[in-house]
């Protein structure tokens, strides 16, 4: 059955795009390129790249690349495409090492890296950068708790990527609620 529905949910995570007056990529053309590239149920959340679809295993593992290829190519921009499936996405839900401390949804984020840093990259990050904020890095994953918000930590995606040589994109809490709900 879900072959015939064009594989398991996932979602693309893209980063920097529609931030103010930079990177602008209309949704619905975006949800049109990942239908041409044979992407099924393709919808978006908001309108800073969070696309959630159906594809196949084999059409999952190269989307990535197809989709920032193809945004170079018709916008000029360079953007980064980290995917993860529905099973990925509800397990970054399910050990979010920051919710036992009873924090609000908007001061929990999560930064999606495209690939598993070294170890001693994750050693050597400092946990003191950016006081009182606090993470955890989980696999592929950063969790952030900034209770003061995440506009004035210094705990940025260009801190993590020079840091863990990867790239990341960072979502709220309550976006990645959404996402995995979509997929449900």
């Amino acid at each position: 059955m879900t072959a015939r529905l064009g594989g398991e949910f996932r979602v693309a995570l893209l980063r920097g795009i529609n931030l103010g007056s930079s990177n602008r990529l209309p949704m619905p053309a975006l949800v049109a390129m990942f239908e041409a590239a044979g992407c099924v149920d393709v919808r978006h959340y908001i309108q800073s790249g969070n696309i959630v679809f159906r594809a196949n295993e084999k059409l999952g593992a190269r989307l990535g690349s197809l989709i920032a290829k193809r945004i170079a190519a018709d916008y000029g921009y360079d953007v980064p495409v980290i995917l993860r499936s529905a099973a990925e996405l509800r397990e970054v839900l399910r050990v979010n090492p920051f919710l036992d401390r009873g924090t609000e949804g908007k001061t929990l984020h999560v930064a999606f890296l495209a690939a598993e840093p070294d170890p001693a990259r994750v050693s050597a990050l400092d946990a003191k950068r950016s006081p009182p904020d606090s993470f955890a890095v989980v696999g592929r994953e950063i969790y952030l708790y900034c209770p003061n918000g995440v506009g004035q930590t210094k705990l940025t995606n260009a801190y993590f990527d020079a840091k863990l040589g990867t790239t990341s994109t960072m979502r709220n809490w309550n976006t990645v609620q959404k996402l995995v709900a979509m997929m449900e």
